[in-house]
Formats: C-alpha cells, structure tokens, sequence
C-alpha cells in the first residue's frame, strides 16, 4: 500500500529566504570591511594621520 502525504507543504523560498537574506548581508559586510582594510592598508602613515587613523586602528574596521 502506498503512503501519500496530503499535508500542503510551504514553497520552496517561503522559509529559508530571510536565512539567506542574512547569511548574504554578512558576506556582503565582511567583504566591505576586507576591502576597506585593504585600502587602509596601502595608504601611508602620513596619509593615515592625516584621517585621523593609526595602523593599529585598521584592525578594528
């Protein structure tokens, strides 16, 4: 005999888009953040200074 499941089921993306919604917007931040620190990395000490910044607050962005 053959068992046929009639409870309705959610669609696909209905439960696990605002996982992924969260999950991308992370991504999307640390990549931002990488990028920055990159950037703040290649300026000199000067220029550094000249914002406000030392190299030891890069590792905090």
């Amino acid at each position: 005999m053959a068992a046929i499941e009639t409870s309705p089921s959610a669609q696909l993306g209905a439960i696990s888009a605002p996982r992924f919604t969260g999950i991308f917007q992370s991504l999307r931040d640390w990549n931002d953040a990488r990028v920055t620190r990159r950037a703040l990395n290649r300026l000199s000490d000067r220029e550094l200074d000249d914002i406000g910044l030392t190299r030891a607050d890069i590792a905090n962005i």
